[in-house]
């Protein structure tokens, strides 16, 4: 005990900025750590607020051949002051067409001042059995430009590649619109009942048909018993 004593107040100089190397060490390890979660949280926070603007092409579940462009504000935040600049990228005057039949509605022209997370617009259609060939090769591009709820700006070039919807089809109708084809044909149906253009056609079964058919019964029995006893009455007898 009293050696460790001895080296401890020998080398107390040494030790001292040994701990203090130490502790320095650990501060900037804690500092750079502190300053990483608060970037990680920052950025989290921005997230949460930032708008996020795709454009898709789809076609309308009734009909496959009718399709038209989906924008989507996919982000958590609302986008602001939204404008929206088409182009063609390739395609020639089978694109322009197809761009002009696209954007012919109004907020491709005026943007839109609010577009909230998770909000949809979609654009005037096309019909794929026009021009198909053209139509197919066709690549579209649209530069949108818009701002967050912090002012932050953002600015971005949305392609559209016809051709990724080649190999595309459907099997049967789709469930809503076969349900919805069913209700209009019930609705029809009962409107023709309600209003005498139409009759059911109906058998009454009365209770005058159930004593007739009771009577009928009756006699073929009767008729049945008279028989056989007949038939019986017929037979030659047996003597022994």
């Amino acid at each position: 005990m009293n050696e460790l004593l001895e080296f401890l107040n020998k080398n107390s100089g040494a030790l001292t900025v040994l701990f203090t190397a130490v502790v320095t060490v650990a501060t900037a390890l804690y500092a750079a750590l502190t300053w990483i979660l608060v970037k990680e949280t920052r950025m989290m926070r921005e997230v949460q607020t930032e708008p996020k603007l795709q454009v898709t092409v789809s076609s309308l579940d009734v009909a496959i051949h009718i399709v038209r462009l989906h924008v989507r504000n996919v982000g958590l935040g609302p986008a602001l002051n939204v404008t929206f600049q088409p182009k063609v990228l390739a395609g020639g005057q089978s694109a322009e067409k197809l761009l002009a039949e696209f954007t012919d509605v109004n907020f491709f022209s005026v943007g839109l001042k609010h577009f909230g997370p998770g909000q949809e617009r979609v654009s005037a259609y096309t019909q794929l059995t026009e021009d198909h060939d053209g139509k197919m090769a066709s690549v579209l591009a649209i530069d949108v430009t818009y701002h967050s709820a912090t002012g932050k700006r953002y600015s971005d070039s949305l392609v559209v590649d016809m051709s990724e919807l080649k190999g595309g089809y459907q099997l049967g109708k789709p469930h809503v619109y076969a349900i919805a084809q069913s209700l209009e044909k019930m609705q029809k149906d009962i409107h023709h009942l309600t209003t005498g253009f139409h009759r059911i056609k109906a058998n009454i079964y009365t209770s005058e048909d159930r004593a007739e058919e009771r009577t009928e019964v009756q006699a073929k029995r009767e008729q049945l018993q008279r028989e056989r006893q007949a038939q019986q009455g017929a037979l030659p007898s047996t003597r022994r």
